[in-house]
């Protein structure tokens, strides 16, 4: 071992000195710079595993969301169709309704316009009733070439309108 040693011209001293060295470079990175890696990998470690768990959880939140929103949506198409339904009864119950009133507002049209031609009617024959016994009154008139008085005339066109 002296001849490895005297070749090599290693020392003790230098080589105890080295090795104390050594030893406190190892303690001052192993307080300085292992500890705080050391910590800072748990930490991340630990927010890795954290967010690993979150997007897990954050994705049975979204499975149960996608299946809530699936079943609404089937019931708020269900109750729109009930809706629709509803609405085509009442729409064809108007339409049966407006028609309804339409035929009578016709109808009522009509009547009105029947009665309306009927007196019409009676007030021309009546008028024409009135016109035949003054010319008659008239012809009679010249025929006897007399004059005839307003009462004659009046009784002679009451009498007409009685036929």
């Amino acid at each position: 071992m002296d001849s490895i040693i005297s070749t090599f011209h290693i020392e003790w001293k230098t080589l105890l000195t080295q090795a104390i060295n050594f030893s406190l470079v190892l303690l001052v990175l192993y307080i300085f710079a292992l500890k705080p890696v050391s910590k800072l990998m748990k930490e991340r470690t630990a927010k890795i595993e954290k967010g690993i768990a979150d997007a897990a959880e954050n994705r049975k939140l979204l499975e149960q969301s996608k299946k809530k929103y699936e079943e609404q949506l089937a019931k708020a198409r269900r109750e729109a169709n009930v809706i629709l339904l509803e609405m085509k009864k009442e729409v064809e119950k108007k339409k049966a309704d407006m028609l309804a009133d339409a035929k009578k507002e016709v109808n009522r049209i009509l009547e009105n316009g029947r009665k309306t031609l009927e007196n019409e009617k009676t007030k021309m024959v009546g008028e024409a009733k009135k016109e035949v016994a003054t010319l008659a009154i008239k012809i009679t008139e010249k025929l006897l070439m007399e004059e005839v008085g307003p009462s004659f005339q009046e009784k002679a066109v009451e009498e007409v309108n009685k036929l």
